[in-house]
């Protein structure tokens, strides 16, 4: 099938926007529940009326200051409260907002704030002020700057309180009046992409672009999209898909709980127990293996791997007419044993999980079904204002990232490029006419990532376009498969395939620093031995070859990875060879590891 489209169940009016629904469910749902709040680690509720009262207050405050309808307003936090209610108060006051990772660089800060000409900034702590302070003398736009977490010294009220009572003299009829007259095609928020190749381009999204999106997720996930139920989001606000899930569920009248701090996820989870919650392959992947590498510690790592096979079985005969009685009795024992206490560390009510941002592998999908919690993978990019497909509950194929979202159609080019068309599909890159041509032809945006749809419309994604390695023997090979397989292994962080224009594919290898203890203590090694003493080491370069020649089954023998090598120190961010959203920097990659790579083929 080279085609697939799903009709739009709704359409987005000219005149809607994004803060339309704060003020209609505080009007129709005035007492519903529409956030948890952590509060010195008690959740505090939210209700649409509070929220509604004190986006009002914040927008008031924006206006007072000065800012023009269409004004950019940078926000860099991570992921809290304040971000969500600072997001719908930037559009209440007809703004639009340029979302920055809280983990940026001072140039690359420089780079957004510059090239969005934003006239103001909110920022959360005293660190990222300084990092604002430092280059703020060289952006003659920026005129605000205002801090949540207000200054060290104590002296002054946070961003939120500052606003409040700057706007305070502003009369309720303005700041409305000022909110309605936003189209639904005026710009919402300038998302920069993540820049794996040259300076992020600014992707403008606009009001239809997250009210379609947000509408396509809730025909998605009906079942938990819904009032009564309840998502804690972990993911950076700054990423198109968490932000694109939160709007979901406060259109929804979904309770929506925010943490920023991954250490004590487990917890967070305990505590505010969601229904369901949105995650990158990284964060099952950890779970998983945790799991795994707790219970081969406590010497339980034979009804482990039991359950594990147990589980897989269970998911894969789902698909081919449903479990026979003895498969149907292990799975209660070890849902007693060992699946209940998984579901308990997802907070014990999880019933779902939705996932995206990159490939989660099909055996690690089987698992989560298998114990009970969907991992529904769906595919997307900033510029689709994220989803594009997805898996749903009565329409779920493992090894796909689903169909299209309502009002979306996919497309496969003759050269196997992705192509999408629909609402949710931006308008262009920012300052960036060039970029916008080569990418949107006719309303079909050009993903450069390639893919199959099936006989039912289920799209699989197969590599990327500008990533295809073509090696001295004229092989074409997809870097993404190998990839993927290998960072399920849960000794593996990070890898990079390499062999353009070389004899045969290699790769380069990072071990994950929390597992690496106990597969020390495994080994009967010192457990503070760092893999930089280990990259020579016989028996972890075993284990990594037994990962490679699981990995090499999915490919064929000419695009199997013949020669690895294990570099001393993970693949960060602030080496430059991640991005923020933690995709790969190849070029980067490659620089920083140059010779490692000729010694693959000396």
């Amino acid at each position: 099938m080279r085609e697939f489209s799903v009709p739009a169940t709704t359409t987005v009016a000219d005149d809607e926007n994004l803060t339309d629904m704060v003020w209609a469910n505080a009007e129709r749902f005035g007492g519903t529940v529409s956030f948890r709040r952590r509060v010195d680690g008690t959740w505090i509720d939210v209700t649409a009326a509070d929220f509604a009262a004190q986006v009002l207050a914040v927008s008031k405050g924006l206006i007072a200051a000065g800012l023009q309808r269409g004004d950019r307003v940078a926000l860099m936090s991570k992921t809290r409260y304040e971000w969500t209610l600072l997001d719908f108060a930037i559009w209440a006051a007809g703004c639009a907002t340029v979302p920055i990772y809280e983990t940026s660089s001072a140039d690359q800060v420089e780079w957004i704030l510059t090239d969005s000409g934003a006239k103001a900034v909110v920022l959360e702590t005293a660190a990222h002020r300084a990092e604002v302070d430092s280059v703020v003398d060289r952006l003659s736009e920026v005129g605000h700057v205002w801090q949540i977490d207000g200054p060290t010294d104590g002296g002054a009220a946070g961003a939120v309180d500052e606003l409040t009572a700057l706007g305070s003299d502003i009369d309720d009829r303005e700041a409305h009046q000022r909110r309605r007259e936003v189209g639904a095609d005026e710009l919402a928020t300038l998302i920069y992409t993540s820049g794996t190749t040259g300076r992020p381009k600014g992707c403008e999204l606009t009001h239809r672009n997250l009210l379609a999106e947000a509408r396509a997720e809730i025909h998605a996930f009906p079942q938990l999209m819904q009032p009564g139920n309840s998502m804690l989001m972990f993911l950076p606000l700054a990423h198109v898909l968490a932000r694109a899930v939160a709007i979901g569920c406060i259109y929804g009248r979904t309770t929506l709980g925010h943490t920023g701090d991954v250490k004590d996820l487990i917890s967070d989870l305990g505590s505010f127990r969601p229904t369901f919650v949105l995650a990158v392959p990284r964060v099952f992947e950890k779970v998983y293996n945790t799991a795994k590498q707790k219970a081969h510690a406590e010497g339980k790592g034979r009804i482990f791997d039991l359950a594990e096979e147990t589980a897989v079985a269970h998911s894969k005969a789902h698909d081919d007419g449903g479990a026979g009685i003895g498969l149907r009795l292990k799975h209660l024992v070890f849902d007693k044993l060992v699946y209940g206490k998984l579901r308990a560390a997802l907070g014990g009510r999880c019933i779902a999980a939705v996932s995206g941002g990159a490939p989660l592998g099909e055996r690690l999908a089987h698992f989560y079904r298998g114990i009970g919690v969907a991992v529904l993978e769906g595919y997307g990019l900033t510029e689709t204002t994220a989803a594009a497909t997805v898996n749903v509950e009565n329409a779920f194929k493992i090894g796909t990232v689903g169909r299209p979202v309502a009002g979306t159609t996919v497309r496969i080019a003759e050269d196997g490029e992705i192509l999408i068309k629909g609402d949710v599909v931006f308008r262009s890159y920012w300052n960036n006419p060039t970029a916008t041509e080569e990418s949107l032809e006719d309303g079909w945006f050009h993903t450069g990532d390639l893919g199959s749809l099936d006989d039912e419309g289920f799209l699989r994604i197969t590599g990327r376009k500008k990533e295809i390695i073509v090696t001295a023997g004229g092989k074409n090979v997809a870097p993404a498969v190998l990839e993927d397989h290998l960072r399920a292994h849960p000794l593996i962080s990070q890898c990079m395939v390499v062999g353009d224009k070389k004899p045969f594919i290699g790769a380069l290898v990072t071990i994950d620093p929390e597992f690496l203890p106990s597969w020390l203590a495994n080994h009967g090694r010192k457990e503070t031995t760092t893999a930089a003493e280990l990259v020579d080491d016989p028996e972890l370069r075993a284990e990594v070859q037994k990962a490679i020649d699981e990995a090499n089954k999915a490919v064929s023998r000419a695009e199997q990875i013949k020669q690895f090598r294990i570099l001393p120190e993970d693949f960060t961010e602030a080496t430059g060879e991640l991005t923020p959203s933690m995709k790969l920097k190849r070029n980067k990659v490659a620089e920083n590891h140059a010779r490692t790579i000729e010694s693959i083929y000396a």
